[in-house]
């Protein structure tokens, strides 16, 4: 089994380190030993060394984003965008299962199968870094340490003015966050990535050069040999798709007192479920980073009255409860309570 050091109790380390051969690799306890675990902890089955669910929905993907291209002209448009949405967003997902050292235990390839930019925007290490940064659960939403988080400080909020402050509140709504959200999240990613670029901050300029290459390699195969039309992928792919993935991170964090109550759950969603690699079940993924998406539901079901307990009983009862709650309504105040 593979357990997190985070979460690994010190005596049943200790137990366990004079009686198994322990192996030691990216900030996880991989061996053989089985104790009794204090509650919380949760002992993840052993993770085979190649991953082939994730491998299988890598070819499956890439396969498809290939096939659905090529072959454009002969799907009607109402079968070909909601699949070239899917696509675009299961990629999305698929990113976010390699940043978290999957399906292998070399960087590198998992990398590689991450790092296809067919959705155009957004450079794989640019996902990577910021994502990993995310990760430090104790500043979850926070605007300044959270690169995920929705919130503003109240002193960038008042700079927006009128028109600005009026845009960010209707992408609030799960409304807004659905049909204007994406361009709003393309302009802002866009501009503070060229700030960076212009001061050549961080190796940016190398990871957008890179992401460059890629971007023409796939705008040839789209334009190219396929010869489908730019506005066609853009918004039926590209735009569709990024608006499926803000629907999965749209109710995922809202800010609590205590960081382990910030983390949402959203149950019956075995549709969303599948697209969004189970990440629905976002405080089990926030708990325990290392399980591959096809252990989240099952341990999940074991460890439900821990886990729902532990994020404060934020759960919602599938994504239309999510929408009867805020299609119309705001999340969350747009400032953070702690920079307001």
């Amino acid at each position: 089994m593979i357990i997190s050091r985070h979460f690994l109790p010190l005596l049943f380390y200790q137990a366990c380190k004079h009686t198994v051969t322990l192996t030691f690799h990216r900030g996880f306890v991989y061996g053989d030993c089985m104790a009794h675990l204090a509650e919380g902890e949760i002992a993840i089955p052993r993770i085979a060394r190649i991953e082939w669910p994730t491998v299988a929905l890598a070819c499956l993907i890439y396969g498809g984003f290939i096939a659905l291209t090529y072959f454009w002209r002969d799907i009607p448009l109402l079968i070909l965008l909601p699949l070239g949405a899917w696509l675009i967003a299961w990629h999305g997902s698929l990113q976010h299962e390699v940043i978290h050292h999957h399906p292998t235990r070399h960087e590198l390839i998992n990398d590689a199968i991450g790092v296809p930019p067919i959705s155009l925007w957004l450079p794989y290490h640019v996902y990577k870094q910021s994502h990993l940064a995310h990760h430090r659960d104790e500043h979850l939403t926070d605007p300044i340490e959270d690169p995920e988080s929705y919130y503003f400080t109240a002193r960038d909020w008042d700079r927006f003015g009128w028109a600005g402050r009026t845009l960010w509140e209707f992408n609030l709504t799960l409304i807004g966050r659905l049909t204007v959200g994406p361009a709003i999240i393309l302009a802002s990613f866009l501009w503070h990535e060229a700030i960076k670029v212009i001061r050549g901050e961080g190796g940016s300029r190398r990871l957008w050069a890179w992401h460059g290459v890629g971007v023409v390699v796939v705008l040839w195969w789209v334009l190219v040999v396929c010869d489908m039309p730019f506005l066609l992928f853009f918004f039926g792919f590209v735009y569709c798709g990024t608006a499926l993935s803000r629907l999965r991170s749209y109710a995922e964090h809202r800010f609590a007192d205590n960081h382990e109550e910030r983390t949402a759950i959203v149950e019956r969603s075995p549709l969303f479920g599948l697209l969004f690699l189970y990440n629905n079940l976002h405080v089990l993924h926030h708990r325990v980073p290392a399980l591959p998406w096809y252990m989240l539901p099952g341990i999940y079901e074991r460890h439900r009255d821990f886990l729902v307990r532990l994020n404060g009983g934020l759960v919602y009862r599938g994504y239309f409860d999510v929408a009867r709650r805020f299609l119309f309504r705001q999340h969350d105040r747009p400032t953070h309570p702690r920079h307001s």
